[in-house]
């Protein structure tokens, strides 16, 4: 295992502890495939005047051009053996790294999952396809976490993909195009497979053609094999909402399981900090659905 490092996390109810947490992984030797030089130093964008999801400020990563990812590791007496990639959002321009990331992972230890936190590039190139470099690093990342499944005490057939936002996007683009290797084979890790044993996707964006459309971008190709899933989305964030639910349709018509959590109110990007909209009380329902869907035992 990697430098265990003890981190400060803030807890579902304003509560902080300690979570056990690898170094920072690189996911590739050497520069990512057809990496150029980034669009500045990697950075914390956020401002003065942005946002502050449930009374707290949030990390906004830009310029990434180094991937990682990092293991954060529940308890031993309380490790399930599954694990979960967690992807932030962010617009694909930067990375909300704390609101859906590291206070992620603590949730998902605090109920026997190790998480996995994808560090993946933004923003993209000018003229580039702006998932196409991060689906090189979440499939790099999933065949990594399986390569080290053993010295990460995990299950290699129960590693999962959750994301947010357009993390939400790259949660589903990487669920539904693991079949095609997106960059060339670089080791052995490569051989192994690309493909989530299921998906959780918390208000993800970009699934339809357009925010009003009703059908599913192209490179969100459901069939029959994708991986069941998980999804919460409000009502009201209306650029969105119908990225959950014509996904959930084409896996419903798809006849794989899934579960699909649709509030009234709670808009978008409110990770999981309680707030008064109850579509915040999300984990609780996916720990729920981990259990029925045999992901937790």
């Amino acid at each position: 295992m990697h430098p265990i490092l003890r981190i400060l996390i803030a807890g579902l109810a304003g509560s902080a502890f300690l979570i056990a947490a690898s170094d920072p992984i690189p996911l590739w030797t050497g520069a990512a495939p057809g990496e150029q030089p980034g669009p500045g130093e990697e950075r914390d964008t956020s401002t003065p005047t942005s946002g502050n999801p449930g009374g707290k400020s949030v990390i906004r990563l830009g310029g990434v051009i180094r991937p990682t990812l990092q293991v954060f590791s529940p308890p031993a007496g309380k490790n399930s053996g599954a694990a979960v990639l967690v992807f932030p959002g962010g617009g694909y321009n930067i990375l909300a790294f704390d609101l859906e990331g590291t206070e992620i992972c603590a949730w998902l230890n605090s109920i026997g999952i190790t998480g996995i936190l994808v560090k993946y590039r933004v923003p993209p190139h000018p003229g580039a396809i702006r998932y196409a470099a991060p689906l090189q690093d979440a499939q790099r990342a999933l065949r990594l976490t399986r390569s080290h499944a053993k010295e990460w005490n995990i299950d290699s057939a129960r590693v999962g993909v959750l994301g947010f936002s357009a993390g939400g996007h790259l949660a589903a683009t990487t669920s539904t195009n693991y079949e095609t290797d997106s960059y060339p084979a670089a080791d052995e890790t490569d051989k192994l497979s690309a493909k989530p044993d299921f998906t959780v996707l918390i208000y993800p964006a970009y699934l339809t053609v357009n925010p009003q459309s009703d059908q599913l971008a192209p490179e969100i190709k459901v069939n029959v094999n994708t991986p069941q899933a998980f999804l919460v989305q409000a009502e009201n964030d209306t650029n969105y909402v119908n990225s959950s639910i014509y996904y959930y349709v084409a896996l419903k018509n798809a006849k794989v399981p899934a579960e699909l959590h649709l509030f009234a109110k709670g808009g978008h990007g409110y990770g999981l900090r309680p707030t008064a909209d109850p579509v915040t009380g999300w984990p609780a329902l996916a720990e729920k659905w981990f259990h029925s869907a045999g992901i937790l035992r």
